[in-house]
């Protein structure tokens, strides 16, 4: 499959695209100006909630990923030198956006607490006692974790929390926290893999 193009991403069903802002703008949302940097993410919503509807993945909320792309845009768009690297810099952040909340999704869907399924009448009865046995192997598996991993994965992948805030809890630099956070992953991954509850692949 070949890789997405931003520019052709950005074009929403009536065929309109994300305007690159003009360099008078660009030099205002640059130094931080509310106003432009309203106006930008004005702009840009339809197109980003078009990626984050259409990549999301069945597990996670669009338009609660769309909000938190533009959360990011609002802390980091200052850090985009030109105004023509906006469109490939916007789709950058909607894939990473969207990769942590599907990431997030697949350890949130074992956790106790969640909020139940739509009752079915035609559902096995066993499937409740069975989700809940899963969900108690999680934590046992989450409790052989060592506590500066646990710590981590369930700061951001179960309460989901930013990587910045995960590291201010634990009086971390961001970089270690991101690190300390893949080990995590990785760690947790395999882990369930040991146990039979990595999700399955669907399709190809």
């Amino acid at each position: 499959m070949h890789e997405a193009d931003p520019r052709a991403e950005c074009r929403d069903a009536s065929g309109a695209e994300g305007r690159t802002p003009a360099p008078r703008d660009w030099d205002a949302v640059r130094r931080g100006d509310r106003l432009a940097i309203d106006a930008l993410c004005e702009n840009w919503l339809p197109t980003v909630l078009q990626w984050c509807r259409r990549l999301a993945g069945p597990r996670v909320d669009p338009d609660h990923a769309a909000q938190e792309v533009f959360l990011v845009v609002l802390r980091r768009v200052h850090t985009v030198h030109r105004p023509e690297q906006l469109p490939s810099w916007m789709f950058s952040v909607t894939r990473r956006v969207l990769a942590q909340h599907r990431r997030r999704a697949w350890v949130r869907k074992w956790m106790p607490g969640e909020a139940p399924e739509v009752a079915d009448p035609h559902a096995d009865p066993s499937r409740h006692t069975e989700r809940r046995q899963t969900a108690l192997q999680v934590q046992a598996i989450l409790l052989q974790m060592p506590e500066d991993l646990r710590a981590v994965l369930v700061l951001c992948d179960v309460e989901g929390r930013t990587d910045p805030e995960a590291a201010e809890l634990l009086g971390l630099k961001v970089g270690t926290a991101k690190s300390r956070l893949r080990r995590a992953r990785q760690r947790f991954k395999d882990l369930c893999i040991r146990e039979g509850l990595a999700p399955h692949q669907r399709g190809g």
